[in-house]
Parts: C-alpha cells; sequence; structure tokens
C-alpha cells in the first residue's frame, strides 16, 4: 500500500519534525520563564499581541522564498534562518539585554508553527487520503517523542545549565530539521503548483487563495475558535506558575515537565486513538465532541483553581488538539490546490493561530 519512497519520505519528515519539537520545548519553557522574570506574568498578554505583526511579516518572507526557490529550498533555508537569529537573541540574553525575552518570546510563537505547517504541506501534498488517515497518527507520534524528550531535559537541566543555555538546544536542533527535510522531498518528491499558481502569481501569501474558496474560510474560524480557548488557558497557567513557581529556573523547569508530559500524552493518543478514530468515526463527530471535552476541564479549574488543575486543563487542551484534532484537521486539505496547501494553510494554520492568539490576548489585557 505504501511505496517504498514513500515509507523513507515519511521516516525523513517525521524524523525532522521530531528534531524540530525538540529543540521548541527548550525555547517554549525558557522564553515564557524569561519574560515573566523580566516582564511579570501579568505583562505576558501584552506579549502576545506582538504575535500579529511578526507573523504577518514572517509569512511574507515565507511567501517570497516559496516563489522564488520552491518548497524544499523554502524549508531548508526558513529553518536555518530561524536557527540563526535564536543564537543572536542568546547571545543578547548573556549580555543582559532583557529586552531580548519578548524577542524570544514573540518569535518562538511564529518559527514553529511556519516550520510546521510546510512539514504538513508536504504530507498533505504525496499522501492520498486513505494513506494519510494511517500514517498522520505515527507521523504525529514520532514528532512527539521530539517534545517528550526535550521537555524531560528541560525539567532536569534548567536548574543546572540556567535558562539561557537551554536556548542553544532550540538553534542546534533546527540543523537536522533542515537536513532531514531536505532529504525527505528528494524521496517523496517536491510538489508543483500549476501553471496559474507559478512564481506566487496568485499572490505570494495565499490570502486571495484563502478568501475565494469558502471551505478554506470555514477552516480558518474552525482555527481561531479553537485559540480563543487555548489562549485564556495558557494565560491562566502562567499566572498560576508566577504565583507558586516565583524562581526562575524553578518555573522553567515545571515548565519543561509540563510540556514534557504533555507530549507523553499526545503521543500515545497519535499511535494508539488516532488511527482508529480516524477509520472509523466520522470527522464531524470527531470534531464535535473535542469542545465537550474542553467545557468540562475549563469548569473544573474554574471551580477549584490551582497550579495543578490549571496544568490538567492546559495539557487536555493541547494533547488533543496536537493529536486527533491536528491528524483530522490535515485530511481537509488534501484534495486541494498546491497554493491551498502551502500558502493559504500558512495564512490558516501559522498566521490564523497565532493572530487569534495576539487578538484574545489583546481582548484580555
Amino acid at each position: 500500500m505504501f511505496p517504498r519512497r514513500l515509507i523513507y519520505a515519511a521516516i525523513s519528515i517525521s524524523s525532522a519534525a521530531c528534531f524540530v519539537l525538540f529543540g521548541y520545548e527548550f525555547i517554549r519553557a525558557v522564553s515564557t520563564s524569561l519574560f515573566i522574570h523580566a516582564y511579570g506574568a501579568e505583562n505576558l498578554s501584552r506579549g502576545m499581541v506582538a504575535i500579529f505583526p511578526s507573523m504577518i511579516v514572517l509569512l511574507y518572507c515565507y511567501g517570497r522564498l516559496l516563489s522564488w526557490q520552491g518548497a524544499t529550498r523554502a524549508l531548508a533555508v526558513s529553518s536555518l534562518f530561524f536557527a540563526v537569529l535564536i543564537l543572536g537573541c542568546y547571545a543578547m540574553l548573556v549580555r543582559g539585554m532583557h529586552f531580548a525575552a519578548a524577542i524570544i518570546y514573540v518569535f518562538r510563537e511564529a518559527y514553529i508553527v511556519i516550520v510546521i505547517e510546510q512539514f504538513w504541506s508536504f504530507v498533505n501534498s504525496v499522501l492520498t487520503t486513505e494513506q494519510a488517515k494511517r500514517i498522520n497518527g505515527p507521523f504525529c507520534a514520532i514528532a512527539s517523542l521530539g517534545s517528550f524528550a526535550g521537555g524531560m531535559l528541560v525539567s532536569k537541566w534548567a536548574t543546572v545549565l540556567g535558562s539561557e543555555a537551554l536556548l542553544l538546544f532550540t538553534a542546534g536542533s533546527l540543523v537536522p530539521t533542515a537536513v532531514l527535510g531536505v532529504i525527505a522531498y528528494k524521496f517523496g518528491g517536491e510538489p508543483k503548483p500549476s501553471e496559474e499558481e507559478a512564481g506566487g502569481r496568485l499572490g505570494h501569501i495565499g490570502i486571495r487563495t484563502l478568501f475565494r474558496s469558502r471551505y478554506l474560510v470555514f477552516i480558518g474560524i474552525l482555527i481561531i475558535s479553537t485559540q480563543v480557548v487555548s489562549t485564556v488557558l495558557d494565560l491562566r497557567l502562567n499566572l498560576l506558575a508566577e504565583l507558586e513557581r516565583p524562581d526562575t529556573d524553578m518555573r522553567t523547569a515545571f515548565y519543561g515537565a509540563v510540556y514534557g508530559n504533555l507530549a507523553l500524552a499526545a503521543g500515545i493518543l497519535q499511535l494508539v486513538v488516532v488511527p482508529l478514530a480516524l477509520r472509523f468515526i466520522p470527522l464531524p463527530y470527531i470534531h464535535l465532541s473535542i469542545p465537550i471535552v474542553h467545557f468540562v476541564s475549563s469548569l473544573v479549574l474554574t471551580r477549584s483553581p490551582s497550579l495543578q488543575t490549571g496544568a490538567a486543563a492546559y495539557m487536555i487542551f493541547k494533547a488533543l488538539d496536537y493529536s486527533i484534532f491536528r491528524a483530522g484537521k490535515e485530511l481537509f486539505y488534501m484534495p486541494l490546490s498546491y497554493d491551498s496547501r502551502y500558502r493559504a494553510k500558512q495564512v490558516i494554520d501559522s498566521f490564523g493561530y497565532r493572530s487569534s492568539k495576539s487578538g484574545s490576548a489583546s481582548v484580555i489585557e
């Protein structure tokens, strides 16, 4: 059912995702902790507001790069560029430039979705729908191994190495990410745009493609609605963490443990539940059942606010988001055009994902 070249491509791209998520756990824990240390948890919503303009700039650059160099080189160049930028922020932090904590906090929200969505654009382009139903879960599970390992190492090393030094692991992880991404394209083949889409003729970013399709607009609304809930849970967890974990490195270690356990839970769901659910349960039922779970966990947090219930509500949301919701959502893109998969998808799943978080934070703030 799976040609050998596709098996090799799947192993390569899932390994690339494993590396990038391994590195992301370091920057996610570190950036939040350093921002709280520099500006306080009450100002996290202001940091989230800055995500909106940063996403516009990075998505425009990505779109131009895709038009100019194609999908393979766009993935390699963007990954290595992000590595250099993280190294620059690390250099500023060790020199006492505390504003770099704000830069790294905003940037971490943007770079990870742009890289990850390029992986999914590739997967959605080279697999059939039936192949994806079988492979999307294991693909996510392999990627989650990186998250689990990264989170556990953060929890052990934060107080030993110090928070700033952990950024080096994030920068280093983007090098094998770029290499494995290129290898995946060598095996799977680089998808090509139609003559009408070539060179970004319909727009480098993909906004025109998005708004020409009611189908894509509804996917965008779905993503935005989920991120409103995510933002509220994220901010609540961080406020509770500031109160109960006042030491910066201890707080970084706590975040590492939370994200590591989250990755483990998501990995189990991805490996066991997702392949069965996608094959035997209609997608509408899957997407309708997830909000019910989030409502219950949020209700528990509201009635009994504590660091434990805050972490539990956040982890439940993210575990479902990273597993069954993500794997099911990606099936929506598979029959669509090149620009829908590589450009409009970035607008929805990168810009929409993060800007809705930014917009929700600005309302809360």
